[in-house]
């Protein structure tokens, strides 16, 4: 049996990406969201299947910490997809990946599946 593998979705609005999560499930990733940042690394701490974790940007500049570098801390292998606007520039250099919610499933599928992420 294939191991189910698991998205961490970090925001604190509750339909920031609904559709790609929804897109994501439906290709069989689990997805456990938090609402907060501190619920965020909490569950990062303690789930170690997590194999990405999805940040909304809004969730990064609310929280009161730097969330980027606890995330690191805590597992430094898992990838950090950052959902930024449809404009996208440069990835922070924290991030491994800034994109648009519409390209976020077929982003993860890649990474996941070792694929280069174009």
């Amino acid at each position: 049996m294939k191991e189910q593998i698991t998205i961490l979705h970090i925001s604190d609005r509750a339909d920031s990406i609904h559709s790609a999560l929804a897109d994501l499930k439906e290709i069989g990733c689990e997805v456990v969201s938090a609402n907060s940042p501190t619920e965020g690394v909490a569950l990062l701490y303690i789930m170690h299947s997590v194999a990405a974790v999805v940040l909304d940007n809004r969730a990064k500049e609310q929280a009161s910490f730097d969330l980027s570098q606890s995330l690191r801390q805590i597992r430094p292998d898992v990838p950090i997809m950052l959902l930024c606007s449809d404009q996208i520039d440069n990835a922070p250099s924290w991030t491994d990946r800034c994109l648009s919610t519409d390209k976020l499933t077929s982003a993860l599928k890649r990474l996941l599946s070792a694929e280069p992420v174009v």
